[in-house]
């Protein structure tokens, strides 16, 4: 039998401020950290065309993000299926306790190499 309803690791790239370069403006360094069980969704092609009428940008996968999560998911450069993709947007946050499954945050990703 299967497991269920599962998702993937995912490697988020965490930006770490190492210093500032010569206009004061912060430069950071970006450090790899797996994400377990993130459920990888593709949008229809209605949510393809609302986002890149609405940011310009095309919208690849949306990534759910399990409950308890911490990490910051805005501007990101994440790995998946061996391929980097960057988020964009705000991401959504339901309610834990209101939603029924183990994930609760909505991020859209883009292709980025």
């Amino acid at each position: 039998m299967g497991r269920g309803l599962h998702g993937i690791d995912v490697i988020l790239y965490e930006k770490n401020r190492i210093g500032t370069d010569e206009f004061n403006r912060p430069i950071y360094e970006e450090l790899p950290e797996v994400v377990p069980d993130v459920l990888v969704g593709e949008p229809t092609s209605t949510e393809v065309l609302d986002t890149l009428n609405i940011t310009g940008k095309k919208l690849v996968y949306t990534l759910a993000i399990p409950k308890g999560d911490t990490h910051d998911w805005k501007d990101r450069k994440v790995e998946f299926f061996g391929k980097k993709f960057r988020t964009f947007g705000e991401p959504i946050e339901g309610i834990e306790d209101m939603m029924p499954l183990r994930w609760n945050k909505k991020v859209q990703v883009e292709r980025y190499e």
